[in-house]
């Protein structure tokens, strides 16, 4: 799609039945180009389901308002996000960022799916992570690679202070900032330590892994010191060099790996409907260097 990621296969039905061989192409192109895009499917829940678990195991979502959204009856896998004419105060995922990173084991990848589609607008962003660390310099290169960064559940879920500051377990709790509309706030809480640089699993090559929505800072450093070196490297994952963007359609399937790769969602279809489907597989194992 452009020069630094994203592929899109024309010519796969994937509500018919799917033998090894043509999932381990897909699988194949999903590695090399990070991004692949399937236009004009005409998928059910389930095929969507299945076609989702052959990447692995399923994750369930659960989110807070204004994240939750309506449910589909028996699929608890499908986050359906439903965008009504009249919404413009929430856009989820309206900024540069990897999924659910402040788990020990984050999502291994997305498979959205368009339901109902706007005429215009409603693009999705992706920035390719292999690219961001690979054109850093040597030495930054090097400092890196043996460092660790907290990734926290308080930054995209917990309230304007969370999102403009990195904000600690401690803090929260102190401070009472943590807008959570659930019983229980210290569940739901969560923060993990990741490399900074991590090597992928499957085809060994290196990605810079910090992101806005959920890094708040490096191990063994305060916010105050993390703060000019987080916003440097997000400044450079972003860099348009690096980016392809995918204008979608009714129909379009949509895969990419949150392991090497960030998105964002643009908000600029107001008084228009969309309904996307979107499931999420989980890593088997925690990022490692």
């Amino acid at each position: 799609m452009t020069g630094a990621l994203g592929a899109e296969i024309s010519d796969v039905d994937l509500s018919a039945p799917m033998d090894d061989d043509l999932f381990s192409a897909i699988k194949a192109v999903f590695l090399d180009y990070q991004v692949v895009f399937f236009p004009n499917q005409n998928l059910t829940t389930t095929q969507h389901r299945d076609f989702a678990s052959r990447f692995g195991s399923l994750d369930i979502p659960v989110f807070v308002p204004p994240f939750d959204t309506p449910k589909v009856e028996g699929h608890p896998e499908i986050y359906q996000l439903i965008k009504e004419p009249a919404d413009s105060s929430i856009n989820i995922g309206g900024f540069w960022h990897a999924d659910v990173t402040h788990r020990e084991t984050p999502n291994l990848a997305s498979i959205a799916y368009v339901r109902e589609a706007p005429e215009f607008g409603g693009d999705t962003l992706f920035s390719n992570l292999y690219l961001a660390y690979e054109t850093l310099s040597p030495g930054l290169q090097n400092m890196l690679r043996g460092m660790r960064a907290i990734h926290t559940s308080a930054m995209p879920y917990g309230g304007k202070t969370a999102r403009s500051a990195a904000l600690s377990r401690d803090h929260v709790k102190q401070t009472g900032e943590f807008d959570f509309e659930m019983d229980n706030v210290e569940e739901k809480l969560i923060e993990t330590a990741h490399p900074v640089i991590r090597q992928h699993p499957d085809t060994g090559r290196l990605s810079l892994y910090v992101n806005r929505a959920f890094t708040s800072h490096f191990e063994n450093w305060t916010p105050e010191e993390s703060k000019p070196l987080l916003e440097f490297l997000w400044e450079h994952a972003e860099r348009p060099e690096f980016t392809c963007r995918y204008r979608w359609r009714q129909g379009s399937v949509g895969i990419w790996d949150n392991r090497c790769v960030l998105h964002y969602a643009l908000n600029d279809y107001y008084g228009q409907r969309r309904v996307l489907h979107r499931i999420s597989v989980n890593e088997a194992n925690r990022p490692t260097a």
